[in-house]
C-alpha cells in the first residue's frame, strides 16, 4: 500500500502513496488515530506543495496549504473529479507522500 521514505538527510520520514484508493484509507486512518479532520499530503518537487485532504461520502475537500500550514485555497470535488487533481498526477509520477501518523497523547 505505502512505503516509508526519507527524502533528505535530517528530514522526517514520509510514507509514499502508491494508489488512488490509498488516499481515502490514509485520510480515514489519520482521522481515527489522531481525532483531527483530514490528512496532509506533500507533492515532492521543487516547491514541495502541501495539501490537506478531507474525505466525505459525497466528495473530497482539498485544501492547499502554505509553508506554515495555513489554508491558501479550498476545492470541493466529487470523487470522479478528484481523480483529475494534481495530487493524483503526482501519485502517478511517484511524487506523492504523507507524514506518518503521530497519535494524540
Amino acid at each position: 500500500m505505502h512505503t516509508q521514505t526519507r527524502i533528505a538527510h535530517g528530514a522526517p520520514s514520509l510514507l509514499t502513496v502508491q494508489a488512488p484508493e490509498d488516499i481515502e484509507f490514509l485520510v480515514k486512518e489519520s482521522e481515527v488515530l489522531t481525532g483531527r479532520a483530514g490528512r496532509t499530503f506533500v507533492i515532492a518537487g521543487a516547491d514541495w506543495l502541501a495539501y490537506r485532504v478531507h474525505w466525505h461520502p459525497i466528495g473530497v475537500k482539498v485544501e492547499r496549504l502554505n509553508a506554515e500550514g495555513r489554508v491558501l485555497s479550498t476545492q470541493h470535488l466529487l470523487p470522479r473529479e478528484f481523480l483529475g487533481h494534481s495530487l493524483i498526477e503526482a501519485l502517478a509520477a511517484g511524487q506523492l507522500f504523507t507524514p506518518p501518523i503521530r497519535r494524540l497523547g
